[in-house]
């Protein structure tokens, strides 16, 4: 049995999962996350300014002291959105490298839908028939059409929660010009993926990572036990539950959000952008069925690891 650790450098978070490893299976025993919001005041610039370029530092700082705390010497990270579009990211990388012997592999968007689709199959069973799959980040949302077996078709697009609210910077509470205007923005933007999505008929959309995780979180602590999403690998949306958190979210200024429970506050202001693009799907597309991984790109990106560790880029303490 091996002990590995991997961090995933997202846009809003960077994450460490630690797993241990034995005959091509995995158990994770220890996942954090440090809130860094890397796109702040740059995304829009393809620019990672100062202050979250140092909060980005501190983090991995952060992990690699809870690494050598657990004696792990095996570790794997990898930078998605913000990092790749930023002028400043290969500095970012080559910064981190020098002064804290992480080497950074920067994954392009196809991969990281490939590690995210890696992650939703272990959660749940998307059996034969298709299904979209949305994973909500920081700087880009990646859309993935696929069955247990197979993906059909994948795109990553510059969508992420932190992107889009940086450039339509809408009212406190969100305005219908606003949805408007953002929603004129996705028609534009994601022709593609609306006609995929209609040749393959999708009427089920499962979301992965923060944004769905934070509304699932809030639905379940209106219920009664915040902790209900989390205790299965997923997480079946009520649409009236749905329908009800996101009309409470758009119609909140963000003081009120920043008081409901559920909702951390890295996530109160695009959580209300995270329900427009959710919407939007919702209705361009038949949407009947409408779910939550638990798992994603860490997950898969373990997966990946336990059969094909030679794609990836090893650090070591």
């Amino acid at each position: 049995m091996r002990k590995i650790g991997i961090i995933d450098l997202g846009t809003n978070t960077f994450n460490l999962l630690l797993a241990e490893v034995e005959d091509q299976k995995y158990r994770v025993f220890y996942k954090t996350k440090i809130v860094v919001k890397l796109g702040q005041g740059g995304i829009t610039k393809n620019f990672i300014a100062q202050t979250p370029y140092q909060r980005g530092l501190d983090a991995l700082t952060q992990h690699k002291a809870k690494l050598k705390e657990e004696g792990i010497t095996e570790f794997y990270a990898v930078a998605t959105s913000a990092i790749r579009s930023a002028e400043n990211g290969p500095e970012f990388v080559k910064e981190v490298k020098e002064k804290l012997g992480i080497s950074i592999q920067v994954i392009d968007g196809d991969t990281e839908a490939d590690l995210i689709y890696k992650g939703v199959i272990q959660a749940l069973d998307l059996e034969e028939t298709p299904k979209l799959i949305i994973d909500i980040g920081g700087g880009s949302t990646e859309f993935i059409i696929a069955n247990q077996q197979e993906i059909f078709w994948k795109k990553s697009y510059k969508l992420g929660a932190a992107r889009l609210l940086e450039k339509f910077n809408p009212a406190d509470p969100i305005e219908l010009t606003d949805i408007a205007a953002i929603d004129s923005h996705l028609e534009e933007t994601l022709a593609e993926m609306i006609e995929m999505a209609e040749v393959y008929e999708i009427n089920c959309l499962i979301g992965s990572s923060g944004s769905f995780d934070t509304l699932a979180e809030m639905i379940s602590c209106k219920n009664g036990d915040c902790d209900l999403w989390t205790k299965e690998k997923n997480y079946t949306f009520l649409m009236a539950d749905y329908n009800q958190i996101q009309r409470v979210i758009s119609e909140a200024t963000l003081a009120e959000r920043l008081k409901m429970e559920g909702l951390i506050p890295m996530r109160a202001d695009m959580i209300v952008i995270a329900v427009v693009v959710i919407n939007f799907i919702l209705n361009r597309l038949i949407i009947h069925d409408l779910r939550l991984s638990n798992f994603a790109l860490k997950e898969g990106l373990l997966q990946s690891l336990v059969t094909k560790p030679t794609l990836w880029q090893k650090s070591s303490l």
